[in-house]
């Protein structure tokens, strides 16, 4: 009502005595032209509240959401679309063509289809966006597979779903693999046309049916005219398990054999069908041997089981008490398999079991016998040695064959392996006791560092009974206070000022004296201490650091370990909270061994720490095989150049130039780079010239207590070494 009056008098100034004699049809006129205005309002209001419930709507979808424009832009998507597609998020804005975030995701690697193929491939995509017609799936470069379903409008447009299939497919992977190498006859027949759809090797071969012969059959073919009456029963949407009937079954040669019938309905490539398991029952001796077969080896990869290993050791040691002679037991362990397993998941860590069964069964000389004996771990009973060196030449052959590249599900895999070797009867003249000892050299090897073999040796008993009462006296150490804090400086190499300080555990034992933390670390890592031991050290640091001058930096090494059993980012908090301590005046330190599992949970905790105002810096750098794809992961703030760069680096022009680089990288991405382990005046110098910021090492200070660092800070900058 308020733009009335305003409207009237306009009309009485314009129009004057016109107006006047005309009012009444004037004020018709308004009153409609104030009616419409109303329902423009209205329906302006009403297409905002729509837009905003179509937001709301597609927000709370577990699907990713898209809609493009009759020009392929950007125009609404929904978080979960971002998340799927969270390396290319960044560049998702309105207006921005689908195909040019796709051309920038094929050069970042975010489509490993692509590869080697870029413009083949992005063409395909934009055929498939453009004439969408049916359902596709697509891989990402983090191992992931999304399902891609595309519409389009009335308009012109494109509506997307996007829903991620990974564990999907990691499912038919290993229902394939179960299928398939299941040694009972399986296959699978739809319930409309009643044809044979699949065949697993044991059903192909039981039938006589080589290649694919047995695809696209009609049933019936295996089947007696007498049956037929129940065919429609057994292959129908509800089969059930018929164990009260005997069916009689023909292979391709015209043999009949009777069989049960185990059967299931299921969907195969969007067919109802009826998955069957058929058991031969005219030979029960077969199948009893097929029972025994199964009670001693592994159904994965069919190798012997534990128990069967250990069989075959008694049946070596008790060939050894009659005639003689020595033998040996390998207890051969994976490097690195759980790291593949986590990464691409159990059906993969299985493909790669059976691949490491292959090779090592090929390896073995005649006479010798591999087991599976759980996990990542093989067995190896070779009878009939005549020296330890021909065990030798087969643990360093097996190492090299299991240590070639794999490729699992369309990617490059490499693991390592380490051996333990107990020779017979000398290291043990029972089964279990010789299983043990090659077990403690696996062990032994795995400790110093892997990718090579051990044999047991009688003091490895007493060192495993030292590592269990280290283990109990870490524990109490950890309970009661006995482990101590202490802290070598950083130096600004420019100013000789102290920039920061590295808190690094220190434990003095009551009968031992100082042990090592690369003794106690990997025992807290192993026993599930390295949580407490952890947050202590933090803690600890972080107290301390309060005392020191403000702009002294505290720095703290995270184990890898950590961010797999806990919260590492409520642990940080805390540390703070109950400190006091600024949170910018903290550094965590993380090794790139971090990123082994690449897992999108590392990368969250470390944004989440980096939220808190923390400082993140990446140690050791250059030890391991791919720093540079890490540093492309995460902003980190500083990266610490690896003691063995560092070490006669005067001297040495590759690791010069190593250094050089990783200088220049730095200044480039706007990081700080120290260098550790500067022990000379020589290697000072030498990274003085190449520009490197911070230095650490014994030739400024060794780790000092708390109460021996105070001084050395409030000097603040120590002698200078020319």
């Amino acid at each position: 009502m308020t733009g009335r009056r305003p409207l009237r008098a306009a009309l009485k100034v314009l129009s004057g005595d016109a107006a006047a004699r005309h009012g009444a049809d004037a004020a018709a006129q308004i009153s409609e032209l104030e009616a419409a205005l109303e329902m423009a309002r209205t329906a302006i209001e009403d297409a905002r509240t729509a837009n905003a419930r179509l937001r709301e709507a597609i927000e709370i979808l577990p699907q990713g959401i898209v809609f493009l424009d009759s020009e392929g832009r950007y125009v609404l998507w929904n978080e979960q679309y971002s998340k799927i597609y969270h390396r290319s998020a960044d560049l998702f804005k309105v207006g921005v063509r689908l195909a040019d975030t796709l051309r920038v995701g094929v050069m970042r690697g975010d489509y490993p289809s692509a590869n080697g193929r870029e413009e083949e491939w992005i063409a395909e995509r934009l055929q498939k966006l453009t004439s969408p017609r049916e359902r596709h799936e697509q891989w990402l470069a983090d191992g992931r597979c999304i399902l891609i379903e595309e519409r389009r409008t009335s308009d012109g447009g494109i509506i997307g779903l996007r829903v991620d299939i990974t564990e999907l497919k990691e499912r038919e992977a290993s229902f394939r693999l179960l299928f398939e190498a299941n040694p009972v006859p399986m296959y699978v027949v739809s319930q409309t046309g009643k044809t044979i759809l699949s065949a697993n090797a044991a059903a192909r071969n039981h039938y006589g049916y080589p290649g694919t012969d047995m695809i696209g059959r009609p049933v019936q073919c295996l089947h007696l005219g007498e049956d037929s009456g129940r065919l429609d029963q057994l292959y129908s949407s509800a089969p059930g398990i018929l164990a009260d009937h005997v069916w009689t079954h023909l292979k391709r040669d015209g043999t009949n054999i009777e069989v049960a019938i185990f059967s299931q309905a299921i969907v195969h490539e969007r067919t109802p069908a009826v998955l069957v398991a058929a058991v031969d029952i005219t030979e029960r001796r077969r199948a009893e041997a097929q029972v025994a077969y199964l009670a001693h080896h592994d159904p994965l990869t069919g190798l012997a089981n534990r128990a069967r290993h250990l069989e075959h050791a008694e049946e070596m040691l008790t060939a050894i008490k009659e005639s003689g002679g020595i033998g040996a037991s390998l207890c051969v362990g994976l490097d690195n398999f759980k790291s593949v397993n986590e990464t691409m998941g159990p059906a993969a860590g299985d493909l790669l079991l059976q691949a490491v069964s292959r090779r090592v069964a090929k390896t073995l000389r005649q006479g010798s016998k591999a087991a599976r004996l759980g996990g990542d771990e093989f067995g190896i009973i070779m009878p009939d040695v005549a020296e330890p060196e021909e065990v030798s030449v087969v643990a360093r052959r097996l190492i090299e064959v299991i240590s070639a590249p794999y490729k699992i599900q369309g990617q490059q895999v490499t693991i390592g392996a380490s051996i333990g070797i107990a020779i017979a009867p000398s290291d043990g003249a029972e089964a279990g006791h010789l299983l043990k000892n090659a077990n403690l050299a696996l062990s032994q090897v795995k400790l110093r560092g892997k990718g090579a073999f051990r044999y047991f040796e009688e003091e490895m008993n007493a060192r495993a009974q030292e590592r269990r009462s280290l283990e109990s006296d870490l524990r109490a150490a950890l309970e009661t206070g006995g482990l101590d804090v202490h802290y070598q400086p950083l130096v600004s190499l420019s100013t000789g000022r102290i920039v920061a300080a590295e808190a690094l555990v220190r434990w003095t034992h009551h009968r031992r004296g100082y042990v090592s933390p690369a003794e106690f670390i990997p025992i807290a890592e192993e026993a599930g201490l390295i949580w407490a031991l952890g947050d202590f050290v933090l803690t600890r640091a972080c107290r301390d650091a309060t005392s020191w001058p403000e702009d002294v930096r505290v720095a703290v090494n995270l184990s890898p370990m950590q961010f797999r059993c806990g919260n590492v980012r409520d642990m940080v908090k805390a540390a703070l909270t109950a400190t006091g301590l600024a949170p910018g005046r903290l550094e965590l330190e993380i090794t790139e061994s971090l990123f082994l599992d690449r897992s999108n949970h590392v990368l969250d905790a470390l944004a989440e720490l980096r939220k808190l105002g923390t400082r993140i810096a990446m140690d050791d750098f250059g030890t391991g095989y791919s720093s540079l794809g890490y540093l492309c992961s995460f902003p980190f703030d500083k990266i610490k150049i690896d003691r063995s760069f560092v070490e006669g680096i005067s001297g040495n022009v590759e690791k010069q130039a190593v250094v050089r680089a990783i200088v220049g990288l730095g200044e480039t991405l706007g990081k700080t780079i120290t260098a550790e382990g500067i022990e000379t005046a020589d290697e000072l110098a030498c990274l003085r010239s190449i520009g490197c910021e911070q230095g650490q090492g014994f030739l400024f200070s060794k780790a000092r207590a708390q109460d021996a660092l105070l001084p050395f800070l409030t000097k603040r900058k120590p002698k200078r070494v020319a």
